[in-house]
């Protein structure tokens, strides 16, 4: 399996979650080996992307530096990591991509429009050799070694819509698509109030993310999978994995994980050699890896 980038530059305009502003995102090809490198195109900023990069996990995943920074990049990185993209210029015209419908749909669309070009350069993943976990309280997330790529995520709210509930994803592009991708962000009414008045999800509406106040799931049309609170978590762990700037062979687990969980889950893993090797699919013992991107 080779490298992939996109054929042809494409743009796109939405609205950013949190100051409510319009944003232009446009990603173009990338050369073997580059990576995914964000740009804030207003300050002439290069953000490559890194776990070293990471300076936010409160609210979202937040890449940057003291310089600027890029804002709720995960949506958008979970259909890159779907669609195993492996080298992209992203160009960014604010402090946040665009929130879209709250999941990652718009984003794999996006990307169907501007074709995957395979590369002249072999394909190299993370493959967890051993059990690498972060864990607060009975919250966790971990990565285990597998022949297979899977998530699974587990999550309780004290919510009658939620309570508890898991969802879980042999990954491929094609799962990705149909069971993930279009599970929405969410946010409850009293939250929402209280970020709006310091002056935060000021482009927050029904129409990017389910809201519920304490009863109920305010939106109109309903939710579109019976557990998609749990998918929804799914989608975020996969784009913070990407985070990595690699497609990872190995099974990621979670109790109530977090982006902050996640971004300590990338550090601790790559801080260690011994915790993965960085190799070819080719060279994998796997041979159903490489057809999970087909």
């Amino acid at each position: 399996m080779q490298q992939r980038t996109i054929k042809k530059p494409i743009e796109v305009i939405g609205i950013g979650l949190h100051k409510g502003e319009p944003i232009k995102v446009r990603l173009e090809p990338l050369d073997v080996d580059a990576g995914i490198v964000f740009y804030r195109e207003d300050l002439a900023l290069t953000i490559p992307l890194s776990p070293s990069s990471v300076i936010d996990t409160r609210m979202a995943t937040v890449i940057g530096s003291d310089k600027g920074f890029i804002s709720t990049i995960e949506h958008f990185l979970s259909a890159v990591y779907a669609y195993g993209i492996d080298n992209m210029r992203v160009i960014v015209s604010g402090n946040e991509m665009p929130v879209m419908d709250g999941s990652s749909i718009s984003f794999c669309l996006l990307l169907d429009e501007a074709g995957i070009q395979e590369q002249d350069a072999a394909k190299k993943i993370i493959a967890i050799k051993k059990v690498v976990e972060v864990t607060d309280g009975d919250k966790f997330v971990r990565l285990l070694p597998s022949d297979t790529a899977q998530f699974e995520f587990r999550i309780k709210f004290d919510h009658p819509v939620i309570a508890e509930q898991s969802a879980s994803c042999d990954f491929s592009t094609q799962n990705f698509i149909e069971e993930v991708a279009r599970a929405r962000t969410f946010g409850f009414a009293k939250d929402i109030q209280y970020l709006q008045s310091q002056g935060l999800a000021l482009g927050a509406t029904l129409q990017n993310a389910i809201g519920l106040d304490d009863h109920k799931v305010l939106n109109p049309e309903g939710l579109r999978f019976n557990n998609e609170f749990a998918r929804h978590k799914i989608l975020d762990a996969m784009g913070d994995m990407m985070v990595t700037g690699h497609n990872i062979l190995g099974k990621y687990e979670s109790f109530a994980g977090s982006h902050h969980l996640n971004y300590q889950l990338t550090t601790k893993l790559l801080e260690d050699s011994s915790n993965y090797d960085l190799v070819a699919v080719e060279e994998l013992q796997s041979r159903t890896f490489a057809r999970s991107f087909a």
